[in-house]
């Protein structure tokens, strides 16, 4: 148990993988280039998105058994987060040509708890296998975190949260790993049988973050401010980055 806590606890500090770039160097450089790492996220997240659909198919068998739990993760986050008030807006810095987001930070932060619960169970089943096997799926999904994490906390930034908000609010959901790690130990079978319905949820969840908020965002900056290429190669540089390590560190 100690090392399944362990691991569940290092894979939630890459929640903190924004404190890099928030540092006062970089600080004023990220505030004005967020459009563009909006873009970035995008296709970080859009790799993520195809990652859990293909883990669906492991462990579903087909995408078929998987796509109710994907339609069911789209309708509850499109349907349901009307009835939601978005989250209260606080910026570090007002500028008077600022406008509000149209990024709903509540989705992608739902998005991003449903599959760290899914995490939690995979080290789980992992050190079942074996200490090593536990280890190198540990270490996998940290490398994934950390990138997505960072992501994540660009498109919280352009939703409007302060930077403290966002790393606190990204490690708070984080924590949601020790649910599927906590219930895993003691329940690993019932919570494996779990695992379709939270990649699905997941995957669904995604989808419209990148599809409804962040490439619809992106496209929104490009026609008021322009520099289409520079979104287009942020985009790109996400999507390989997200690939490469999708690669080399599978994360199942």
């Amino acid at each position: 148990m100690l090392e399944i806590l362990t691991a569940s606890f290092v894979v939630m500090l890459a929640s903190l993988s924004g404190k890099l770039i928030a540092w006062r160097q970089a600080g004023p450089l990220i505030e004005r280039n967020l459009h563009f790492l909006v873009s970035f996220a995008a296709g970080v997240l859009l790799v993520t998105t195809y990652s859990l659909s293909q883990e669906i198919i492991e462990h579903a068998g087909s995408l078929m058994a998987g796509l109710p739990w994907v339609a069911a993760g789209v309708v509850l986050v499109l349907v349901g987060f009307r009835f939601i008030p978005h989250f209260h807006h606080h910026h570090d810095v007002q500028t008077e040509d600022h406008t509000h987001s149209r990024i709903d930070a509540g989705r992608i932060l739902f998005s991003d708890g449903i599959h760290n619960i899914g995490d939690g169970v995979v080290i789980v089943a992992a050190f079942a296998v074996s200490p090593l096997l536990g280890i190198v799926s540990t270490i996998s999904i940290l490398v994934h975190e950390v990138l997505q994490e960072t992501s994540q906390f660009f498109v919280l930034r352009q939703a409007g949260l302060s930077a403290r908000t966002a790393l606190t609010y990204n490690l708070i959901v984080s924590s949601t790993i020790l649910i599927g790690s906590i219930g895993g130990y003691f329940l690993l079978e019932q919570f494996e049988a779990l695992e379709v319905p939270l990649l699905g949820l997941a995957a669904g969840a995604y989808l419209i973050v990148v599809f409804h908020d962040l490439i619809p965002h992106s496209i929104g900056s490009v026609r008021e401010r322009g520099h289409y290429g520079k979104h287009a190669l942020f985009f790109l540089i996400g999507l390989v980055l997200m690939s490469l390590f999708r690669a080399l560190l599978p994360h199942q």
